[in-house]
């Protein structure tokens, strides 16, 4: 029943920053690992970020490593990521995901349980 709700995507020039938030119910936040991941049509979905539930520890995929930050407010049970210096290859549907427990292999679709819906974020030139 847990369930996972994007929001704050859009449209922005290159250059410029964007947050997107997740907000989660249905299961303790603090207890509940969360990640970023982002699709483009024709391809894989990508691993962004994640961030586990306990001392606040953080990991990025190669590409936004640097500009985006991932962080939570458990008062919210909201996940956010905060992304600067967007780039046109940035563009892409981008999902939320949760996760009992956050492995080594988080970058693999298969060891998160939850997904959100996706929002849209488009860079332009």
């Amino acid at each position: 029943q847990v369930q996972l709700v994007e929001s704050g995507g859009g449209l922005v020039q290159a250059g410029g920053s964007l947050r997107l938030s997740c907000t989660t119910s249905g299961r303790t936040f603090s207890r509940l690992a969360m990640g970023w991941f982002r699709q483009v049509p024709g391809k894989e979905r990508e691993f962004v970020a994640a961030i586990a539930w306990s001392r606040s520890l953080t990991y990025y995929g190669d590409s936004v490593k640097g500009r985006f930050t991932i962080s939570r407010d458990s008062a919210k049970n909201t996940v956010y990521l905060r992304m600067s210096s967007l780039k046109p290859e940035d563009t892409a549907v981008y999902y939320c995901a949760g996760a009992a427990n956050l492995r080594s292999d988080y970058d693999r679709l298969r060891v998160w349980d939850y997904w959100g819906q996706g929002t849209q974020v488009t860079v332009s030139s």
